[in-house]
């Protein structure tokens, strides 16, 4: 990994644990507030977080795309996609 890649990649990290940081403070607000609005006991977690669902799904294809999917990985396919097809040429 050169220097502009190593620096791509911790921008994206930040960019990502910035996205998480707010989602928790985002949840923690409406959860809490159901919770003082409604009681415990008729709290549900369906109940006005449809934004947060969908939020937590595109965190979680960022996250995946960051850790499982990045350069090395990328590499690593490569490297082997080229060996598969390292057949020799007949006449």
């Amino acid at each position: 990994m050169d220097y502009n890649q190593a620096q791509q990649r911790v921008h994206d990290l930040k960019k990502f644990y910035k996205h998480v940081l707010w989602f928790g403070i985002v949840a923690f607000i409406i959860f809490f507030d159901d919770i003082f609005e409604k009681g415990i006991f008729n709290f549900s977690l369906w109940d006005g977080s449809v934004i947060l669902v969908i939020w937590g799904i595109i965190l979680t294809v960022k996250a995946v795309k960051l850790f499982l999917f990045d350069a090395e990985w990328e590499k690593e396919v490569i490297e082997k996609e080229m060996r598969k097809s390292k057949e020799p040429l007949k006449f």
